[in-house]
């Protein structure tokens, strides 16, 4: 990283760290340059072009270089900069939540497209309370239940929803295990699903920065399906949906897990780039 002793203008600083980036293995480096850069000045992207040939204050230079030290150790830059947009909502976002994802999106829309008029709906393994806070905002009618084993989790998803204006039922627990004798229309899960063995081959902003409890999904990933699915029948309405997010190729099993459990009408749904993402099915009437 240059000294403060250069003179270094906004444009060499950040064709600089774009170097920098890529030479990290960073993927989008000159984008995600200009996003540090933006944090660490206050500008936003127009600003920087405008400021191309400004040079920059040392006290800019000295933040841009912790945020980017950062990042060259392939620390996620939703950690970096506290948020990630899902949904059209910001959502903060620490190391004990899994980062939102928009592929996750689509499982937010099948839910909302098969079963609309749902009142009573639960989130299982809500992390950052993304599904939970997004689906409160399209059905402000609707109760809303959000469940995480992780008490940190419940502590960013909280003030999420704070943040966001909606109120939301959290509780701790594994999967099922707060909620005796209730029953819901709509129940959705992004759970874990990475398997064993791919656990090493991840990249290292997810292997390394996100929670470990929020991907495993055992050797073959179908863990917390098994799990889930095994008691969900008791926790839903006559005709009451559970969709799930799924990992890559997982699509089928999941959907055998549904049937196998009795569940009808068991739909599979892509996200934008091709791959089975979604699974869902409804129990009953």
């Amino acid at each position: 990283m240059p000294t403060d002793a250069d003179i270094w203008t906004t444009l060499k600083v950040l064709t600089w760290t774009t170097g920098y980036l890529a030479e990290k293995g960073v993927a989008n480096a000159r984008r995600e340059a200009e996003w540090l850069l933006c944090e660490a000045t206050g500008l936003d992207r127009v600003g920087l072009y405008l400021n191309f040939d400004k040079p920059m204050s040392d006290e800019e230079l000295a933040a841009y270089r912790a945020l980017v030290v950062r990042r060259g150790k392939r620390e996620p830059l939703q950690h970096i900069l506290g948020s990630q947009e899902f949904d059209g909502l910001t959502f903060e976002v620490s190391p004990a939540v899994l980062i939102p994802r928009h592929d996750t999106e689509t499982l937010l829309e099948q839910a909302l497209q098969h079963a609309p008029s749902s009142r009573t709906i639960l989130d299982i393994g809500t992390g950052s309370g993304c599904i939970a806070i997004a689906l409160a905002k399209r059905l402000p009618e609707a109760t809303i239940t959000a469940v995480d084993l992780s008490p940190d989790a419940l502590v960013v998803a909280q003030r999420n929803a704070e943040q966001h204006s909606v109120a939301i039922e959290f509780l701790q627990g594994s999967f099922f295990e707060p909620l005796a004798g209730r029953r819901f229309d709509l129940i959705v899960s992004n759970p874990p699903y990475i398997t064993t063995a791919d656990l090493a081959g991840l990249q290292p902003e997810v292997r390394d920065f996100e929670p470990n409890l929020a991907l495993h999904g055992g050797a073959d990933g179908l863990d917390a399906y098994r799990a889930i699915i095994a008691q969900a029948a008791d926790h839903l309405q006559p005709g009451g949906w559970l969709w799930f997010e799924v990992g890559a190729g997982q699509a089928t099993d999941v959907a055998a897990l549904l049937a196998q459990a009795g569940f009808n009408g068991i739909i599979t749904a892509s996200d934008p780039g091709g791959i089975e993402r979604v699974v869902g099915g409804y129990h009953g009437a």
